[in-house]
């Protein structure tokens, strides 16, 4: 059974930094598409980012290109999104996802087979 649990979120001011992972355990991940969703207050679930563990080619939400970064650790079965230059809008729960059967630049669209319980980042102005 595939499990994912995130943690590394927190409070940190604008302008800062933060890098919350998520462990995956339960099957091996080599052919999935894994990815990074938030959902901020008041607002529906958006998606991220996005990352073929493979290849590790990646794709990015508009809002958080050039500033956010997908990677993963192979040894660990661990998923990463390193955040810089945070802003106050992206406030959020951040899920990570996981899907054996989809591409990982399909994976925007939020259908995934799986997911973790999220981890709260909050971004003071």
């Amino acid at each position: 059974q595939v499990q994912l649990e995130e943690s590394g979120g927190g409070l940190v001011q604008a302008g800062g930094s933060l890098r919350p992972s998520c462990a995956a355990s339960g099957d091996n991940f080599e052919d999935y598409a894994m990815g990074w969703f938030r959902q901020g207050p008041g607002k529906e679930r958006e998606y991220v980012a996005a990352i073929r563990w493979s290849t590790e080619i990646s794709y990015y939400a508009a809002s958080v290109k050039g500033r956010f970064t997908i990677s993963r650790d192979n040894t660990k079965n661990v998923l990463y999104l390193s955040m810089n230059d945070l802003k106050p809008e992206d406030t959020a729960v951040y899920y990570c996802a996981a899907d054996a059967r989809r591409s990982a630049y399909f994976l925007r669209d939020g259908r995934a087979d799986y997911w973790g319980q999220g981890t709260q980042v909050t971004v003071s102005s």
